[in-house]
């Protein structure tokens, strides 16, 4: 049997969702916590990597097992809960169809960037604090020019092993946050640190550096060089993933 299993974490003591030798990283919590609980080697795969320091409100991993008949959906979540790490809470468990994929049947992702205003030290690890103001309205006008399907080669890690660079973005602008604003982006896909390097140079634009139109020519230049430097892992966060019909049961 195949099971979902929904997820929030707090990346900051993590390498990123995905395992590498040697070091810590989300997935082998949960593979090491899973295989404990379920007295058995089990591996999850999830929606997507997160890199080092990224958090998620909403991540979702599955995994095959054959559960014993003295062993619930709500003891496994609860035995999960106690199993792991406090920086890492499951969310919610439900059997899926065999064919289901955590990352190939997922339709959209979304991400939220956040950012203050004035200094928090209780958020230093979940917002980046930016000391001057923001032309917000700029920074909105130039991410309406990501809506749409693109090559996102410009705000793409140098050699990031993807088959190619275009994802379609459906919805991508700042809105009023608490102590500042977020940045909300949602897609198809995303090639590898999109989101950071999208931030990074929206706030130049925000701070004078750029116009909201040289943005949309990065954009359509397809040229690394050209954008901005990454915003930091600490305000990034894997929001919501969204999958095709059937996949995900309604909450009871």
């Amino acid at each position: 049997m195949r099971y979902f299993l929904h997820l929030a974490y707090d990346g900051t003591s993590y390498c990123g969702w995905q395992i590498q030798p040697g070091m810590p990283t989300v997935q082998a919590e949960l593979d090491r916590c899973l295989s404990q609980v379920l007295r058995h080697p089990t591996y999850c795969l999830g929606s997507g990597r997160t890199d080092s320091g990224v958090h998620a409100s909403h991540q979702v991993a599955h995994f095959d097992a054959e559960l014993p008949d003295t062993l619930s959906l709500d003891q496994l979540l609860y035995r999960l809960r106690r199993a792991l790490p406090p920086d890492i809470a499951p969310l919610r468990l439900h059997p899926v169809p065999a064919g289901a994929h955590a990352r190939f049947s997922a339709e959209e992702r979304n991400y939220d960037y956040f950012v203050v205003t004035q200094p928090d030290p209780f958020r230093r690890d979940h917002a980046l604090y930016v000391d001057r103001p923001l032309d917000v309205a700029a920074m909105n006008e130039a991410a309406g020019y990501l809506v749409g399907q693109f090559d996102f080669t410009t705000f793409s890690k140098v050699k990031g092993g993807e088959n190619h660079y275009v994802c379609y973005c459906t919805a991508a602008g700042w809105h009023p946050a608490p102590g500042g604003w977020r940045f909300h982006i949602r897609a198809n896909r995303f090639v590898r640190g999109m989101v950071r390097l999208v931030v990074g140079t929206l706030l130049d634009v925000g701070r004078g550096k750029l116009t909201p139109r040289q943005f949309q020519e990065l954009l359509w230049a397809q040229k690394r060089v050209d954008a901005g430097n990454a915003a930091p892992a600490c305000g990034l966060f894997l929001s919501r993933v969204e999958y095709e019909e059937g996949v995900v049961p309604e909450p009871e």
